[in-house]
């Protein structure tokens, strides 16, 4: 995967410090993430991946295309996202998981699957 993370950053045309820079990161620790001596956390794939457009999938395995093409909701949502502090990303995330647990929930209640 760390090979993948160094691809995209550099189809991105991005150095190290401009590309952890984008993701909230000093250089030396996304430095550390990209050569594999600091295990890339499932906050860090999700931010690249929504940050860059990235496909979780190809990030995580390799298997289909670099990069996904947003719909036009994505889109406007992450023109908005980049543009918001670190500290304000990380709770817009936890926002969305908590939204996300809360709608599985009802989805689970409306088809019968108490959970």
């Amino acid at each position: 995967m760390y090979k993948r993370l160094k691809e995209v950053r550099k189809s991105l045309g991005l150095n190290q410090k401009e590309f952890s820079e984008r993701l909230g990161l000093t250089q030396g620790s996304y430095s550390f993430i990209e050569t594999g001596n600091i295990t890339l956390t499932e906050k860090n794939i999700k931010l690249i991946c929504m940050s860059f457009n990235v496909n979780e999938t190809w990030l995580r395995t390799g298997v289909g295309d670099m990069f996904t093409t947003p719909s036009p909701k994505e889109a406007a949502f992450l023109e908005v996202f980049r543009d918001l502090l670190p500290e304000n990303q990380d709770y817009i995330l936890e926002a969305l998981n908590k939204l996300l647990e809360t709608q599985e929930k009802l989805l689970n209640k409306l088809h019968g699957n108490p959970k």
